[in-house]
């Protein structure tokens, strides 16, 4: 349901100037009621001057008389041909000046770990243009040098059921096309067919298949376990006294 402009400027007008219910002022300017009656006590929306849906178009008096004549009723806000399509508002998403020095850095976090997003998506999800997303994936920006991949959720230009939102659309997009999963699409899944049409993996040749299994399975268990062998008769050096070592063995 459409909203009233200045909504809040509305409420007030409409309790200081009529009868209607909270609950009924409420619905239509889309606060709560619990706020309106703070309008009325005067414990919201101090010295905000109350707004006139009548003159402005918003409301007639018709529709004020039937809400106050039974609180059931609902207030329907007036037709205005020139607000059609208000809300639909298109072109690149609005940026505040403060953030929008770090944008390039997040363009660039987009284009490095989401590289099956497309341009048009990268300029609607963090309100840039064309141009500019070219010119990073490229690295001819004049500022490459000295940017940082940061994402845009951190930075603020975008929520993240936002982001998430149009990965998803991208990576289903490409599921759609038969496009296979990459390094960098690590996001990117291959569908049931596509991984049953696929060649299997190479096995172990069956000649020579189980073959280590058979010589463990038949060696025999005192040869299984390492014998312990120490440094002498690694050598082999002889042991006993040190007269017999000395001794010449061809005599």
């Amino acid at each position: 349901m459409a909203k009233p402009l200045m909504a809040k400027a509305t409420a007030v007008w409409l309790v200081d100037n009529t009868t209607i219910s909270f609950k009924q002022i409420a619905d239509f300017v889309g606060m709560h009621e619990l706020e309106v009656q703070g309008i009325a006590d005067g414990d919201v929306a101090a010295g905000v001057k109350g707004f006139d849906p009548i003159a402005n178009n918003q409301l007639t008096q018709e529709e004020i008389d039937a809400a106050q004549d039974s609180p059931l009723y609902k207030l329907k806000l007036k037709f205005n041909p020139a607000a059609s399509g208000e809300e639909k508002r298109r072109g690149p998403r609005y940026t505040p000046l403060s953030k929008r020095q770090d944008r390039p850095n997040s363009i660039l976090w987009l284009v490095k770990f989401h590289p099956e997003l497309s341009d048009g998506q990268i300029a609607k999800l963090v309100g840039t243009t064309k141009p500019t997303i070219q010119s990073i994936r490229e690295r001819t920006h004049w500022n490459i040098a000295n940017m940082q991949p940061i994402d845009p959720v951190a930075l603020g230009l975008c929520k993240q059921s936002e982001l998430d939102a149009i990965v998803q659309k991208a990576a289903a997009k490409k599921a759609a096309e038969g496009g296979v999963m990459s390094d960098d699409e690590r996001r990117k899944l291959v569908s049931t067919e596509q991984s049953l049409e696929m060649d299997n993996a190479p096995k172990i040749p069956s000649a020579i298949e189980g073959l280590e299994t058979f010589s463990l399975s038949n060696e025999p268990d005192d040869e299984k376990e390492e014998e312990v062998v120490d440094a002498d008769s690694f050598f082999n050096l002889p042991k006993g006294d040190g007269d017999d070592a000395d001794e010449d063995p061809r005599t």
